[in-house]
């Protein structure tokens, strides 16, 4: 039997940006929902002024589609090195090393095993996480966020 719900939404890398400072207000899921469909959002005073009103526009021309990447998650469109490190700092706080050396580049991050499944779920086609995973699921680790085709080129 089919379902109405996409099996993947996927997100621009901007909208999931957006949306992962959303979720730093610490709001429920319903109420994050509810205040962006009503568009009573704060202002964004970080680094990144995000325009949250962008969020009250995707939800309002698809909102099955919002709420599920809302509530059971989402993949971005097409990734960039920069637009990674901002996701990781905006969905863990965590600063990611970014190493931009030509035919050489990527994203370093510490990550335990939920934070690694998560960073897996969301990146486009095209990335490759490489790392150990440490013995529990707790422990953090260190992962290189590369292209496809830097793995292959080594």
């Amino acid at each position: 039997m089919p379902t109405s719900e996409p099996a993947i939404v996927k997100l621009s890398q901007w909208d999931a940006l957006i949306l992962e400072s959303l979720k730093t207000q610490g709001w429920p899921t319903e109420e994050l929902l509810q205040r962006v469909q009503a568009g009573n959002l704060p202002v964004d005073d970080s680094k990144f002024q995000f325009d949250y009103a962008r969020l009250t526009e995707l939800s309002a021309n698809d909102p099955m589609m919002f709420e599920h990447a809302v509530r059971h998650g989402y993949q971005i469109k097409y990734n960039t090195l920069r637009g990674i490190a901002s996701w990781l700092l905006l969905a863990f706080g965590q600063e990611a090393k970014l190493h931009l050396e030509p035919g050489n580049e990527s994203v370093v991050a510490y990550l335990n095993a939920k934070e690694y499944n998560s960073l897996t779920a969301v990146l486009s086609y095209g990335w490759v996480v490489s790392g150990e995973h440490a013995a529990s699921p707790e422990t953090r680790s260190t992962y290189v966020i590369e292209t496809l085709y830097s793995v292959h080129k080594k």
